[in-house]
């Protein structure tokens, strides 16, 4: 796990499984436009939450590309899940301030349930496409500016399920970190 502060938030990348973070409140889901169990993340969290999740889903289906809804998280074990739909690469158009979007969004729905800790997976590089090293800039840097805004979230992490996308992560946290870095 790699670890640093931005003002008083705790900023983490780890290599796991989003499923399985029992010490946050809140997973983030890359979910699709119908909220649906798929592929990836979606199918996972459907996976693991139950079919409740999804019955709760239909009632925020469909959303935007940007827009995030959050639900209950059943049999997590979470609180809450935040649902998000990322950018396409290539068709959803400009994919960096959509893919900023879902951050933005889903931080704000945090901040009004006054959530204090949060899982994101890295939306938008599986099957959406999104290059990891392109998506991790404009994910790091969107949470960067967010943090001064920030009340109740302590800690955001960033859940990476290969030790490729960890790696990218964490190299990008030390660059992008500057002045915000705090060992």
């Amino acid at each position: 796990m790699k670890t640093i502060k931005v003002d008083n938030v705790v900023i983490q990348c780890v290599q796991g499984d989003i499923t399985k973070q029992p010490d946050v409140e809140a997973i983030v889901n890359a979910a699709n436009a119908y909220l649906k169990p798929g592929g990836g993340v979606a199918g996972a969290i459907h996976r693991a939450a139950g079919p409740e999740l999804e019955k709760e889903c239909s009632k925020y289906a469909p959303i935007k590309v940007g827009e995030a809804v959050i639900t209950k998280a059943y049999n997590l074990p979470n609180k809450y899940v935040i649902h998000c739909l990322g950018p396409r690469y290539g068709i959803d158009k400009p994919e960096d301030k959509l893919l900023a979007d879902c951050y933005i969004n889903a931080i704000k729905l945090a901040e009004e349930n006054k959530i204090t800790s949060i899982a994101f997976p890295a939306i938008s590089t599986g099957i959406f496409g999104y290059p990891i090293e392109d998506a991790t800039k404009v994910v790091l840097k969107t949470v960067f500016t967010l943090v001064k805004r920030i009340t109740y979230l302590k800690i955001i992490r960033f859940v990476l399920f290969s030790e490729q996308d960890y790696i990218v992560y964490c190299k990008y946290l030390d660059e992008l970190g500057g002045s915000y870095y705090e060992k």
